[in-house]
C-alpha cells in the first residue's frame, strides 16, 4: 500500500474522541468473559507484525478475523489492506461488536456478532464465496466441546487456494485442532508478548 493510502487509513481508523480506550474495554472484557477472551493483556506489536508477514496483501480482497476483540490485529489489518478490500469480523460479545463499530469508522470494516463456525454463511450474506485469508485469536482449547472442531473445518472450507489460516494462540494444543484438516503448516513463536505466543499458518495448497 502507498505512503499516503496507509496515511489515510491510520486517520480513518483513528479512535473517535469520547470512546473507550482499548485497554479499558479489553479488560472489561476480560473480567466478564475470561474463557472467551483467553489472555490478560492485548497481543504485542511484534505478534501483530510477525503474524501478518506473510499475508500476500496485493492479492487480498476478504480479510476475515475471528474475535477481534477490542481491535488490536483489526486496526493493523486496515491499515494494509486495499482501499477496495474489505474486513470481516466475528465475534460472540456484543460489547465487542459495539465499541469496534464506535471505535473504526471504515466502510471496509463489517463488524458481526456470531459465531465464528457460521463463517460461511456470514462471509455469503455480504457477497463473497471464499475468503483470502482469515486471523483467530479464539482460545481453542477452552472453547466448548466441539465448537473448536466446527470452527477448523468451516475455516478450511472457505479459505480460497493460496490463502491461509493464521492463528495466534497462548497454549501449543491449537494444532490439534488444524492437523485433522490443513497438512501444510507453518510454526514460529514470539517471546515478545504477554504471555509467550504460538503463531500458526495453515496453508490452503
Amino acid at each position: 500500500m502507498p505512503a499516503s493510502t496507509a496515511a489515510k487509513a491510520r486517520t480513518r481508523n483513528r479512535r473517535p474522541a469520547g470512546t473507550p480506550s482499548p485497554w479499558g474495554m479489553f479488560f472489561r472484557g476480560f473480567l466478564k468473559r475470561p474463557v472467551m477472551v483467553g489472555a490478560v493483556a492485548p497481543s504485542s506489536r511484534f505478534t501483530i507484525n510477525k503474524m501478518l508477514a506473510p499475508v500476500d496483501w496485493e492479492n487480498t480482497k476478504l480479510f476475515v478475523e475471528y474475535g477481534p476483540g477490542v481491535g488490536t490485529f483489526t486496526r493493523p489489518i486496515l491499515d494494509k489492506l486495499s482501499a477496495d478490500g474489505k474486513l470481516i469480523v466475528i465475534d460472540t460479545n456484543p460489547d465487542f461488536i459495539r465499541y469496534l463499530k464506535q471505535s473504526i469508522p471504515d466502510p471496509r470494516l463489517i463488524a458481526v456478532q456470531g459465531s465464528a463456525a457460521d463463517v460461511k454463511q456470514i462471509i455469503a450474506e455480504h457477497g463473497f464465496e471464499h475468503a483470502d485469508y482469515i486471523a483467530s485469536g479464539l482460545p481453542f482449547s477452552t472453547l466448548p466441546p466441539g465448537v473448536g472442531d466446527a470452527i477448523a473445518k468451516a475455516t478450511r472450507e472457505v479459505i480460497r487456494k493460496g490463502g491461509a489460516f493464521l492463528v495466534y494462540q497462548y497454549n501449543p494444543r491449537v494444532k490439534n485442532f488444524l492437523t485433522p484438516h490443513w497438512s501444510h503448516i507453518d510454526h514460529a513463536m514470539e517471546w515478545i508478548n504477554i504471555p509467550p505466543a504460538q503463531l500458526w499458518w495453515a496453508w490452503n495448497d
